[in-house]
């Protein structure tokens, strides 16, 4: 689906973390889809129409992102920002939700899915930051210019060419980064980086990144009997298949682990149909009491 179709279904609601803006699409249960830094709700838009008919779609757009604002001073560790998606779900009264995530967002519902299995039916994680690859290794030169403050400056002077900020940015996430769509990619980073005072709150959010938030639910992932499904690209620079083999013997609720031969980090919206169809096989074979 293209954006503009997306944003026909756009709503947002008023939590305690303050105003959410979301695509809700499709009619069913709930189905709950997080994004990872840097993106929003539109790395979705090529699964959320095939889905629509057996879901309601609900894509979020964290803090900063998207047309989802941040405070001033907002807690942006993914410890927070899962409270975020918890504050979400309870402003719009969800339960029995298909927790579906990718990149940090992956950080994000693990920490959500440890503190509240009670509100899960499924859950779906897709390439994404794990306990002891949180930041990945290959994105932590990143984490330190944005540390150095470097970071937003760098980024202010690449927007004026959104091909060469797209391969800054995002080249190594595509398989086939010069196929992206230019508008998507200004509005993946607009959000983030296109002023300087949103630069800055970016790289506030980069280095508040940290492995302990993960650490600190361990004990809860190693209980979560949630039925489970791992959908990973094999070429993901950043998360390694080894990182999908770690989740599938931390989480005891994982029933199956599909790869996507040659897919990287954004695979669900370059190659949908590896993702749409596992993820509706998990969702018939676990079906709601």
């Amino acid at each position: 689906m293209e954006p503009r179709e997306l944003d026909a279904s756009r709503r947002t609601v008023s939590t305690k973390s303050g105003e959410i803006s979301y695509i809700d699409i499709g009619t069913g249960p709930a189905a709950l889809f997080v994004h990872g830094v840097g993106t929003n709700a539109y790395l979705w838009r090529n699964v959320l129409g095939p889905l629509a008919a057996v879901r309601r779609c609900l894509a979020i757009d964290l803090p900063l992102h998207g047309q989802t604002p941040v405070a001033a001073g907002q807690d942006l560790s993914v410890a927070a920002l899962a409270s975020v998606l918890e504050d979400f779900c309870d402003a719009l009264e969800l339960t029995g939700i298909d927790l579906v995530a990718n990149d940090t967002g992956g950080a994000v519902a693990q920490v959500f899915a440890a503190r509240n299995p009670h509100r899960l039916a499924t859950f779906t994680l897709t390439d994404c930051d794990t306990e002891g690859n949180l930041p990945p290794e290959a994105f932590k030169p990143v984490i330190d210019m944005a540390a150095a403050g470097d970071l937003a400056p760098a980024m202010a002077a690449l927007m004026e060419d959104i091909g060469a900020a797209r391969d800054a940015a995002f080249g190594s996430a595509y398989e086939h980064p010069a196929d992206t769509d230019p508008a998507v990619i200004r509005a993946y980073l607009e959000p983030c980086v296109g002023t300087p005072e949103r630069a800055r709150e970016f790289e506030r959010l980069l280095v508040a990144l940290d492995s302990r938030d993960l650490v600190a639910v361990q004990p809860q992932l190693r209980t979560l009997q949630v039925p489970t499904l791992l959908v990973w690209g094999t070429d993901d620079p950043f998360f390694d298949i080894s990182w999908a083999h770690w989740l599938r013997d931390t989480i005891p609720g994982v029933t199956k682990l599909v790869t996507v031969d040659g897919g990287k980090l954004f695979f669900p919206e370059e190659r949908p149909g590896d993702l749409v169809g596992p993820l509706t096989e998990h969702w018939a074979a676990h079906p709601r009491a």
